[in-house]
């Protein structure tokens, strides 16, 4: 699984990356399909940072979280939760699909 992370109005240092490749790593364990997860960080104004995380799955269209915080960690934590939920929520739909 391919990570991308970028920046909008904001420098990637390098513990922001890591911190971000730790996040969408552990996407895999929902999902076993994902072939690479885009990050984009954005600084808004002085004090709000948002994060959107474009998850490319084979076989179905991208799924697509944001997150909108004070801090940068905050944020990527909110848009992983949320890309987590997608994702779990498609697997199971695709298993009870398949059983039923």
């Amino acid at each position: 699984m391919d990570i991308l992370v970028n920046g909008r109005h904001l420098e990637i240092t390098d513990p922001i990356r890591d911190y971000t490749h730790e996040k969408a790593g552990k996407l895999s364990r929902y999902f076993d399909r994902i072939s690479k997860v885009e990050v984009v960080l954005t600084h808004k104004d002085a004090h709000s940072y948002d994060v959107e995380m474009i998850a490319h799955v084979d076989g179905h269209e991208h799924f697509v979280s944001h997150g909108t915080h004070d801090d940068v960690y905050t944020a990527i934590d909110t848009a992983e939760s949320k890309l987590a939920r997608q994702l779990t929520d498609h697997k199971d739909k695709l298993v009870h699909r398949n059983r039923g």
